[in-house]
């Protein structure tokens, strides 16, 4: 019987190296991508549109525009930094309370354990040599309850930075975007036409991108992404145009 379940285990292991799932695991980036670029091509764009809305000439709106892409990247990275700093000031909170319980209660905390096993319908008399074995092993044990009790995963610790940079970087690169024909064509009536139809692309592109990556629709993500940004500068726009007036 200790030949054949021994055998079980090496066919497991055998069939987990084999199998190899396709599973994404770059979602804080991408999240941080997201959040960048859609505001990036958002916000110049509809800053832009709002100074063609009261008629401004192009330089002016490129410089406007190159200003906010600089402030704005700016506030976005330091957001972020804060964001993940936070999480990672939480989680080391909330390990440094753990630890102190298993410490100084760790009978309750063993129970805790099952209470844990038993919401994926582990019997009891199957859980005990899981609670043994674990007691016997403290930082296999905080691993555990750190990620089945309070749902928390040890962050990287260079994420803070990581996340400031990729988000700002994702800002420029999508707020430079609907300012590009204003390089290139000096009159703002003209130069928005373009802006429009090139962010708008953008958009759709970004938002097939976003689609695809997180699992949605991409064609759905697509067209809504896009329809987010002309809403945003069609407001600007017409905001503009009644101030004007």
């Amino acid at each position: 019987m200790a030949e054949n379940g021994s055998g079980d285990v090496e066919k497991q292991k055998l069939l987990l190296h084999q199998h190899e799932e396709k599973h994404f695991m770059s979602s804080e980036v991408v999240r941080d991508i997201i959040i960048g670029v859609s505001d990036g091509l958002t916000v110049p764009f509809a800053l832009a549109a709002g100074l063609s809305g009261a008629s401004a000439s192009s330089s002016i709106i490129l410089t406007a525009g190159i200003a906010e892409v600089a402030a704005g990247s700016i506030s976005m990275g330091l957001g972020g930094y804060l964001a993940a700093k936070s999480e990672a000031d939480h989680y080391m909170r909330e390990l440094k309370r753990e630890q102190e319980e298993i410490i100084t209660v760790p009978d309750m905390e063993a129970a805790e354990i099952g209470e844990i096993l038993e919401q994926y319908g582990v019997e009891p008399h199957e859980y005990g040599p899981v609670v043994d074995a674990l007691r016997r092993n403290p930082q296999a044990w905080l691993d555990f309850m750190m990620k089945f009790e309070l749902g928390l995963e040890k962050p990287n610790p260079r994420r803070a930075l990581q996340s400031a940079l990729t988000i700002a970087v994702s800002y420029i690169m999508g707020g430079l975007v609907p300012l590009i024909p204003y390089m290139f064509i000096p009159i703002a009536r003209e130069a928005v036409i373009a802006s429009v139809i090139l962010t708008l692309l953008a958009l759709l592109v970004f938002g097939f991108a976003k689609g695809y990556f997180t699992g949605n629709k991409p064609f759905s993500s697509a067209l809504q992404t896009a329809l987010i940004g002309a809403l945003a500068s069609a407001a600007a726009f017409t905001f503009a145009k009644l101030v004007r007036a």
